[in-house]
């Protein structure tokens, strides 16, 4: 039973806690917490909020080139004729490209492999992007690869079968050094550190 169906508070605001408390980074007590202000709140300011969850879940996909959140087809990054044709850099999730493009050290493209190579959860190379990555490469052999994978025993994992799988394929293949601490993510990465790792990558091959 959902240990938030024992309390005597109203069922609505139940509900609340309970959808709330179902997203990335949000406990119980947290969920709480914003159930309770977004049930006191003018209801104009709700709405808003409310409108917006929605525009942004209608509006948002990902970008069919690079797999990137975009508003549009392809997206603004791969558009941009200001971007360095010559490198691409491959990450695991979207938000990465995000934390990478804040640190302005980078201006190339990207490749959203859509997760990386996990054997405990059932994750192949046969799951991810892998193939798009070819054939974007078939157009452009001539480029630098960068890896920008984390640097734990999954994200090495897969960037060694990248190296392995692609080689020959482009002029150099790296990956990101100095910065990233092992066993990190590029999620939790500050944008100094980030920058440090891309202007200090290495070869893979």
């Amino acid at each position: 039973m959902d240990r938030y169906r024992i309390s005597t508070w109203p069922p609505p605001l139940l509900d609340l806690i309970n959808e709330l408390g179902m997203l990335p980074g949000i406990g119980p007590r947290s969920a709480e917490r914003l159930a309770l202000f977004l049930a006191q709140s003018p209801a104009a300011d709700v709405e808003r909020l409310a409108e917006s969850i929605r525009t942004a879940r209608r509006g948002i996909q990902s970008c069919a080139t690079c797999g990137a959140l975009s508003d549009r087809q392809p997206c603004s990054l791969c558009q941009d004729p200001r971007r360095d044709l010559g490198i691409l850099c491959v990450v695991e999730q979207p938000v990465d490209v995000l934390n990478i493009e804040k640190t302005a050290a980078f201006r190339g493209r990207y490749h959203v492999l859509g997760g990386r190579i996990s054997p405990t959860r059932g994750v192949g190379p046969e799951d991810l992007r892998i193939p798009e990555l070819e054939r974007r490469l078939q157009d452009q052999p001539n480029l630098e690869l960068i890896v920008a994978l984390g640097s734990d025993v999954e994200g090495d994992a897969t960037a060694i079968y990248l190296a392995r799988r692609l080689a020959g394929r482009c002029a150099r293949i790296t990956r990101l050094a100095h910065g990233l601490p092992v066993g990190s993510s590029l999620e939790f990465a500050d944008e100094l550190t980030l920058r440090q790792a891309i202007e200090n990558r290495r070869p893979l091959q």
